[in-house]
């Protein structure tokens, strides 16, 4: 465990309340085991860090992307701002490492987790809009996701639709979508196959591809679509 010091180095910005620091990266599995931390766990952060979070990204997008319809603002968001995004930009400030753990949970490489990383990302983005205002907060997030919003806007990175249709699926209703190939044809040197993705029963999306990667991805490219058109997604954060 390395000092609350070069924690703050690694952000960039010193907290005036360092005790709002460590909340941020003190997982429930810690206090679970020292039921005496005067310190309560990350979630309430993580609640505030999530909505802070998608408040900046949407408003930054709307002011820079005029020429957007909503549907595509909403892909990019969900996209700047999922688990694997945020788990990524939380890993390159080395987070991780200053992760407070339950005996549990850091045997079972909790430092590594993607979903632990990402919760501290919004949690420690929570703790630097309480400790330092809205402008300082949207100064670290913009300058942590602008890059990979510029390489959006390029064609450089392509949203991965299966893993946003999942981080959706299960937030919602904790249920995860399967994949399931329906048809195949063509001869050998030129196959098609047809994967449809279901959630509970609902077919949700449908798609074709030279193989069954591409065909689970146009699938979920399609329900994702689906989903838009409903306004499912109009909401969503993260």
């Amino acid at each position: 465990m390395q000092e609350w010091e070069d924690c703050e180095k690694s952000l960039g910005l010193p907290f005036h309340d360092k005790s709002l620091l460590k909340q941020a990266l003190t997982h429930s599995s810690y206090i679970n085991e020292n039921t005496d931390s005067a310190l309560p766990s990350s979630e309430r952060l993580e609640f505030l860090g999530d909505a802070i979070l998608g408040f900046i990204v949407a408003e930054e997008l709307y002011r820079e992307s005029p020429e957007l319809p909503e549907g595509k603002l909403t892909t990019i968001r969900a996209f700047l701002v999922c688990r694997d995004a945020l788990a990524e930009v939380a890993s390159s400030l080395k987070l991780g490492d200053y992760l407070l753990l339950g005996r549990g949970e850091e045997a079972n490489e909790g430092r590594t987790k993607l979903s632990n990383l990402a919760n501290a990302m919004e949690a420690v983005i929570g703790a630097m809009y309480w400790d330092q205002g809205l402008a300082k907060a949207r100064r670290f997030v913009l300058g942590l996701l602008k890059p990979r919003l510029k390489r959006i806007k390029a064609g450089e990175v392509t949203p991965n639709y299966k893993a946003l249709l999942q981080e959706f699926v299960q937030g919602k209703n904790k249920l995860t979508p399967v994949y399931q190939l329906v048809e195949t044809t063509g001869p050998d040197h030129r196959r098609q196959f047809t994967v449809e993705v279901i959630v509970e029963d609902a077919v949700l999306g449908k798609g074709t591809g030279k193989n069954k990667k591409a065909a689970e991805m146009e699938a979920a490219h399609s329900a994702w679509v689906k989903l838009l058109g409903e306004g499912s997604l109009s909401h969503i954060h993260s």
